[in-house]
């Protein structure tokens, strides 16, 4: 690979060119990627992305504490929101870092979600290598530009709640119902127990959801519901 695509990478999302170009093409190498490249590449990204992740961290949680007065709780979610996996491969994607991603042939063809996994991973990284390389103001204005910008999506959307909370808003302001659970089946052995739970609203079932623990499968129903909701808005949207 022409590695001038990553310096220019960097003047096009940083404003300038990195002083060690190696930190930034170490930030788009996955360890999969050294296994067939032995001899052209010699480190992985994932000690930069445990850099960028504390970071990214510090940065979103110092814009909610100076711009919101909310409590601790609330302030936690909203973080919590913004530095998940969905979130952070998103903004990634949305700077086309997927093209200059060093990836085994096997990783370019796994699954929709390892690969959002991966976008997340390299998007910590790069964090992290700007960090090194510009510092923390430099790292600070690119989370502000490519992360933050998304915060008041996310606080009108509600994805901020999770999943329980968020359906049970959205059925009591939209039906007047209150959500219930109810466990539908359990399998395995008492220490290995898997439960299958259903999530119901005016006694109609709306989504199901399995886990190790009750708890865990009305978190996964309530996802399912949720879903379901929002794919017959869309139809009823469309038609």
């Amino acid at each position: 690979m022409d590695f001038t695509v990553y310096q220019q990478f960097a003047r096009s999302h940083f404003g300038e060119e990195f002083s060690d170009l190696s930190l930034l093409i170490m930030a788009f190498t996955h360890r999969s990627y050294l296994n067939e490249h032995k001899k052209t590449a010699q480190a992985h990204n994932e000690r930069l992305e445990f850099l960028g992740d504390a970071v990214l961290e510090l940065v979103v949680t110092e814009y909610l504490y100076k711009n919101y007065p909310d409590p601790e709780g609330i302030l936690t979610n909203w973080r919590s929101a913004l530095v998940r996996t969905e979130s952070i491969s998103a903004a990634a994607a949305r700077h086309d870092f997927e093209s200059l991603l060093r990836l085994s042939r096997g990783e370019k063809r796994g699954s929709e979600r390892a690969r959002e996994q991966i976008l997340a991973n390299c998007y910590e990284a790069v964090i992290g290598a700007l960090y090194l390389d510009r510092g923390y103001e430099a790292a600070k204005m690119f989370i502000e530009k490519s992360l933050l910008t998304t915060f008041d999506e996310i606080l009108s959307s509600g994805s901020w709640m999770d999943p329980k909370s968020r359906l049970q808003e959205v059925v009591q302001s939209k039906e007047g119902f209150t959500p219930h659970y109810k466990v539908l089946s359990e399998d395995g052995p008492d220490h290995e127990k898997i439960f299958n739970v259903g999530v119901f609203v005016d006694n109609k079932l709306r989504g199901q959801g399995i886990g190790p623990s009750k708890q865990a499968a009305q978190v996964a129903a309530a996802s399912d519901a949720l879903k379901k909701r929002a794919k017959s808005s869309s139809a009823k949207t469309s038609v």
